[in-house]
């Protein structure tokens, strides 16, 4: 087997990295620099590459304080990211070699959150496997959850309610760039409900949306003029991704998010497989009853989101 490198991601690498994660079988735009980067000062980088004939094959986006490294806290999903030519026995060499890399510069324990299966253009479970083999543990489970888009379950009853109700209330669905206004009854609601903040500040969402105009999109439910609900949207080519959703009362009460997501579904893209709602799980993997629901409504069904926790001290042999 030809020779593979194992070396830490820098600076000087960033174009190649970028083309890499582009063609890679299982990497989204999150994994790009100009995205992972943006909140560096908050998680110190500890990724590294994979070369072979001098060419990254793979690539583990990585964050690490103490004596843990995590693949990336800062993501909604890290994982081992795999280019066309990563086969089964090289990603065990890659992993493994990761790892001793990692122990020997006194990190104990992996931290590992998967790019769950449906992200994937190409299947790209030879990481689960690998980690499997080395002796890892399933640590969380977080359900999302997804429509398929090319079969599509009926709605509920209750959606369909909400949708006529805001058709009634003279709703309108659109792109829009007013990320200010959607974020205010974002915050609002996070911290009324929640006593909460969104993970991105307005300023953080309005730089990414600059950074990826195709990918970070504003979708609002407006009524006379106003906007009573939202979402942003995360796409990725395979899968749109609801990374914010929030209504205000008025938009609660008239269906508005009922009749932005029926919108959204039924103009989904070619080539987009899937629309993931995101994950409804409380503190400690509690199952949200109530938002799981509510998704469910417009035919989502369950796909598991992944953290598992490996001993780097305590490596089983491969």
């Amino acid at each position: 087997m030809t020779h593979i490198e194992i070396r830490p991601y820098d600076a000087t690498m960033t174009e190649e990295w970028d083309r890499f994660v582009l063609n890679s079988r299982n990497a989204t735009f999150l994994h790009q620099r100009g995205y992972m980067d943006y909140h560096a000062d908050r998680f110190p980088d500890r990724s590294l590459v994979a070369l072979r004939k001098g060419r990254i094959i793979a690539a583990l986006p990585a964050s690490g304080t103490g004596d843990t490294v995590c693949s990336h806290p800062g993501l909604t999903y890290g994982g081992l990211l795999l280019g066309e030519e990563a086969t089964a026995a090289r990603v065990m060499k890659i992993l493994e070699g990761m790892c001793a890399r990692y122990a020997s510069g006194g990190f104990r324990t992996l931290v590992y959150r998967p790019v769950p299966h449906i992200y994937h253009r190409i299947p790209a479970e030879e990481d689960l496997y690998t980690l499997f083999r080395l002796g890892a543990v399933l640590d969380g489970r977080s359900p999302s959850t997804a429509v398929v888009s090319f079969r599509r379950l009926p709605f509920g009853r209750e959606r369909r309610n909400g949708i006529r109700k805001a058709m009634v209330s003279a709703t309108e669905i659109g792109q829009s760039d007013d990320f200010a206004t959607f974020w205010k009854i974002l915050e609002e609601n996070l911290m009324t409900g929640h006593n909460t903040v969104p993970v991105h500040s307005l300023a953080e969402i309005q730089l990414l949306a600059s950074r990826f105009p195709g990918n970070i999109r504003l979708y609002t439910a407006t009524q006379h003029s106003q906007t009573v609900a939202g979402c942003v949207l995360y796409d990725t080519g395979e899968v749109i991704h609801t990374q914010y959703i929030s209504a205000s009362p008025r938009g609660k009460a008239s269906g508005a998010l009922d009749l932005l997501f029926s919108t959204l579904l039924d103009n989904i893209p070619p080539g987009c497989r899937y629309f993931d709602f995101g994950t409804s799980a409380l503190e400690r993997y509690r199952l949200n009853e109530t938002l799981i629901h509510q998704k469910e409504g417009f035919g989502a069904r369950t796909v598991c989101y992944d953290t598992y926790r490996l001993d780097l001290t305590a490596l089983k042999a491969i």
